[in-house]
């Protein structure tokens, strides 16, 4: 169930005017939009709209060919490591070691991101327990289920204790039971610990149902934006997949790029650094 919490109204994802071109096409034009602190912010368009790309810049990883960028206060262009510490980040393919068991992912985790050996032994402890593998800590991850890992992920993606969680499509694989555990988990940590969570999915009805705002991308511009309830009476659909469609004249289809690429040239930028 979505927090009836009132929601902080301060942005800390904050976006104006962005471009990002290349060569004469405008991936990304003229975006602009806000995501209030503490919020569960959905991203949604289809295959080539600009999200990804979107999402590569706010996370570093692109540089914009114009417009700003604002996250938890800083600027990617000119404060980049901070920018780094103010988010985890959950890519739809699993970037843990197999070959390393859960408190080893997290304590590798830990110490790229220079988490002091006491507080990152606590916070190990914490979240484990938090995403219910407390008990197979050290077993290795190559023996886990598809949605033990991606609860594992989002416990890394938390150790540094960052105010903004981004995940791409986080539950993309899962069984609905599990889909429905992954987000009882993410909506705990929304409600209880007022952690911003921006994700993308394909499945609308998780963004229906889950997502305090939902923006959505078409060809580099937004075509909508504002609470699933109020895009739908927008269009006049009974669904947010209804309404999709009718904003953007197509289905979902799968999102373009690899999350392992995003991977890798976020690893990159952090090398630059």
């Amino acid at each position: 169930m979505i927090s009836s919490k009132p929601l902080i109204t301060d942005p800390i994802i904050e976006v104006r005017d962005l471009v990002k071109r290349y060569g004469d096409f405008a991936a990304v034009d003229g975006v602009s939009f806000a995501v209030p602190a503490g919020s569960i912010f959905g991203f949604l368009g289809p295959n080539g709209a600009g999200k990804t790309t979107i999402v590569k810049m706010l996370t570093t990883v692109l540089r914009p060919t114009g417009g700003s960028i604002s996250i938890n206060g800083y600027d990617p262009a000119h404060a980049q490591r901070r920018v780094r510490e103010s988010f985890g980040i959950v890519f739809q393919d699993s970037s843990l070691d197999s070959e390393l068991t859960a408190l080893e992912n997290l304590e590798l985790h830990g110490v790229l991101y220079g988490v002091p050996s006491g507080i990152r032994r606590r916070r190990m402890g914490e979240l484990l327990n938090l995403v219910e593998l407390w008990d197979r800590r050290n077993a290795f991850v190559k023996t886990f289920s598809g949605g033990m890992k991606r609860r594992l992920e989002i416990a890394r993606a938390l150790l540094h204790e960052p105010p903004i969680i981004f995940l791409d499509e986080p539950t993309i694989g899962l069984d609905p039971q599990t889909r429905n555990h992954i987000w009882q988990y993410i909506q705990t940590l929304n409600t209880e610990r007022h952690i911003t969570v921006f994700f993308t999915t394909h499945y609308m009805d998780e963004a229906d149902r889950v997502a305090n705002e939902v923006a959505i991308i078409d060809r580099g511009k937004i075509v909508s934006r504002g609470s699933p309830d109020a895009i739908k009476a927008q269009v006049q659909a009974a669904t947010l997949e209804d309404a999709f469609i009718s904003l953007t004249g197509e289905a979902m289809r799968t999102e373009e790029g690899s999350s392992l690429d995003q991977m890798r040239a976020l690893g990159k930028a952090w090398g630059r650094r």
